[in-house]
């Protein structure tokens, strides 16, 4: 059994200048993240909740039966204004059923970060994810982490990437999704 730190793009907003995560490629994402999950034995995945990447995966842990861990920034409610309801599709009502889920678990952390540093905030975030990740493995499980995105760093402030960059130093072996078709 594995132990999975996740991080990916969100859906692109309706006016994206540049497709990262496309609605229309929501559901191919969707098939690949399970098939990973189950290819590679996670037992228990460690994210956060935001539109896109985190909330696909989660969906399909929690179907599977598979432990889930979310980290939050934010309360969920800031949260969830910032990071999910912003975007195209119906993600409201996915990240109320699986905070309400992980919450009944006891596997909600939320850490009260600020919300006007969004990317301080986002950055310890990933920190805690990956250390989170770590922590639960307890040696007895191997951690990876895993990227849903195109590919390609956007730049300052990018999280994804950061991510990345975080779990590579942490010594986590590192899986990629691709977000955009070949």
């Amino acid at each position: 059994m594995k132990v999975a730190a996740l991080a990916g793009r969100r859906v692109d907003a309706d006016d994206a200048a540049v497709e990262r995560f496309p609605l229309r490629n929501v559901d191919a994402v969707a098939k690949e993240i399970r098939s990973l999950l189950l290819r590679e034995d996670v037992g228990i995945l460690v994210c956060a909740a935001a539109s896109g990447a985190d909330l696909i995966a989660l969906r399909a842990s929690i179907s599977d039966g598979r432990r889930c861990r979310v980290v939050l920034p934010f309360d969920t409610g800031t949260f969830r204004r910032i990071s999910v309801e912003d975007r195209p599709g119906d993600w409201g009502a996915t990240f109320d059923s699986v905070i309400h889920s992980v919450k009944a678990a006891g596997d909600l952390i939320v850490l009260n970060l600020d919300e006007h540093d969004l990317e301080g905030a986002f950055t310890q975030t990933n920190r805690e994810i990956i250390d989170e990740a770590k922590r639960l493995a307890e040696d007895r499980a191997e951690t990876l982490a895993i990227l849903v995105w195109e590919g390609q760093s956007r730049g300052i402030g990018d999280s994804t990437a950061e991510f990345g960059r975080l779990a590579q130093e942490s010594g986590i072996p590192r899986l990629e999704i691709m977000t955009m078709a070949p």
